[in-house]
């Protein structure tokens, strides 16, 4: 069994939680993890467990727009500067099924709706992938972060329990 965590972040919000999630999921196998520009198209054989991550723009996964308005908003180099996890899925070839996961970072606020994160289980949905759990919100307190202070310790968490049904399968 192989994961591969692939991300996409703006401000280090998404990529630190990646970065959890994959260190939750090493207590069970090897983790590679990537920024989204630097993934593959065509997964490699030995991939079992997909895991996709990315920030909630405009009340699903950015899009060009979404990132240029993100670059103006930023302090210095934004992490994912060129295409995001939409586009990649887009392009996403998968030969054989193996199980997925998808999440994101967002604001909590009942009044912002939309969830990047359920829109890549969509879209790993429609890679025919096995969802291997529903998509996981992990929060900010403002656009530009920073996470909420338990959300870490839930991203390894979650980590470690993908880890743990990919273990029983």
């Amino acid at each position: 069994m192989r994961a591969l965590v692939v991300y996409e972040s703006m401000f280090g919000n998404t990529k630190k939680i990646a970065e959890e999630v994959a260190r939750g999921l090493t207590t069970r196998m090897p983790v590679e993890i990537l920024e989204v520009g630097c993934a593959p198209e065509r997964l490699p054989d030995e991939v079992t467990l997909l895991v996709v991550g990315g920030p909630t723009h405009a009340f699903g996964m950015s899009r060009a727009s979404t990132r240029d308005s993100a670059e103006q908003q930023a302090d210095g180099d934004l992490i994912s500067r060129g295409e995001g996890i939409r586009e990649w899925l887009s392009a996403l070839r998968v030969t054989i099924p193996i199980a997925a996961a998808a999440f994101d970072t967002k604001i909590r606020a009942a009044y912002l709706p939309g969830s990047a994160a359920k829109g890549a289980h969509k879209a790993l949905r429609r890679h025919h992938l096995r969802l291997a759990a529903p998509p996981m919100n992990f929060y900010v307190t403002g656009t530009k972060g920073p996470l909420e202070e338990t959300e870490l310790q839930r991203a390894h968490e979650w980590g470690e329990s993908l880890a743990d049904a990919m273990a029983s399968t």
